[in-house]
């Protein structure tokens, strides 16, 4: 199984407002960079759509280790929001429905051919790799040609 590191970011100009996401892959000594923006969305999304991304470009399982600044992201795969909400008809605890169900949706059918470890690390504390996936998002939200976000509803 091939061992791919996956760093992820998200970034919003206003929340809502335009965003983009961007990412680093590394599988031995192939490096790979991603990034899109989006008209209108909001910064959860475009962490979440950052990690879908990563992981759907992968062409066959493979052992991850992806590290994101985002306790939105890092959290609910860690400690099985995600699982929680799925068993309950993607409603949250206090019965609400799961804000993003399309994204979470997609990131659990992305995830699941692969051996995940997922890791937090705190954002802009000056991680070669995590500095980088924001110059990327930040350029995608703010650059030209933006695509609309489908799923965002607001």
């Amino acid at each position: 199984m091939r061992r791919v590191v996956i760093h992820t970011d998200g970034a919003c100009k206003g929340n809502p407002g335009p965003g983009g996401y961007g990412v680093v892959m590394v599988c031995g000594k192939h490096r790979l960079e991603l990034a899109k923006g989006f008209t209108r969305t909001t910064n959860n999304r475009m962490e979440l759509l950052a990690t879908i991304v990563a992981l759907e470009t992968l062409k066959e399982p493979c052992e991850v280790e992806l590290l994101s600044d985002s306790r939105y992201v890092i959290d609910a795969m860690t400690k099985n929001w995600i699982k929680g909400w799925k068993s309950k008809g993607w409603r949250t605890a206090s019965n609400q429905p799961v804000k993003n169900q399309d994204l979470w949706m997609r990131l659990a059918s992305a995830a699941d051919p692969h051996k995940m470890t997922w890791k937090w690390l705190r954002g802009h504390a000056g991680h070669k790799e995590n500095e980088r996936c924001d110059v990327l998002a930040v350029a995608a939200a703010t650059g030209r040609d933006l695509l609309i976000d489908a799923g965002f509803d607001g």
